[in-house]
């Protein structure tokens, strides 16, 4: 590099900079969002019927199991993602994503769990399901949310329900929802309009894909 170059480096606004760092980031994790894509395509497998007649499941398991799926979902799921804290994923698959997605954006992880799977203290909510309640649990001791920004990460987004009970339950301990980040979203189902109308509209939602 030239001394004039060098000096001109040296003095870039760290504003820009950012500016660039971020254009390169976006850049890579929109190319993966294309790869999962495709791996989902390749890869998902489809069952009739399940879990009720007339419902056709999409089975994300062979391609979560394939190298590189996973690693192209892994990056997708941070696209946009600015300022993360701490990730969090909801029982059960969000935490095999959550866990890969908060070592990708080099912070902690976090898991939500169903009632019963933690020793007290906890923090608790439950909230409505179409045939009944569930309940979600973090814990109450030894972790201390105060502040931190929290992304919010599962496989499926279908009724918006349980990323809304998720959301709040950790708004209660003191966390920030930054976002939440979900491999397929089921748009007939509504959960985007669910969340936005249980968190704000602010509250980013980011899908991999759309069915």
């Amino acid at each position: 590099m030239a001394p004039d170059d060098a000096a001109r480096s040296a003095r870039r606004d760290p504003a820009d900079q950012d500016s660039v760092e971020r254009g390169t980031a976006d850049e890579v994790t929109s190319k993966a969002v294309d790869r999962a894509r495709a791996a989902i395509d390749r890869h998902v497998r489809l069952v009739d019927d399940f879990p009720s007649p007339g419902i056709a499941f999409k089975d994300l398991t062979p391609v979560l199991a394939d190298p590189e799926g996973l690693s192209a979902i892994v990056t997708a799921l941070t696209h946009g993602c600015r300022g993360i804290d701490l990730v969090a994923g909801i029982d059960a698959r969000g935490f095999l994503l959550g866990g890969a997605v908060a070592r990708e954006l080099e912070v902690g992880v976090l898991a939500v769990r169903k009632a019963g799977k933690l020793p007290p203290p906890v923090h608790s909510t439950t909230y409505t399901l179409e045939y009944g309640t569930a309940s979600l649990e973090i814990p109450a001791d030894g972790l201390d949310l105060a502040g931190r920004r929290v992304l919010l990460v599962d496989d499926v987004l279908a009724t918006g329900g349980t990323a809304v009970a998720a959301a709040k339950l950790l708004t209660d301990a003191g966390a920030e929802i930054v976002g939440v980040a979900v491999v397929m979203e089921l748009a007939a189902l509504g959960g985007r309009s669910t969340i936005a109308d249980g968190l704000g509209p602010d509250i980013g939602v980011h899908a991999v894909t759309v069915d």
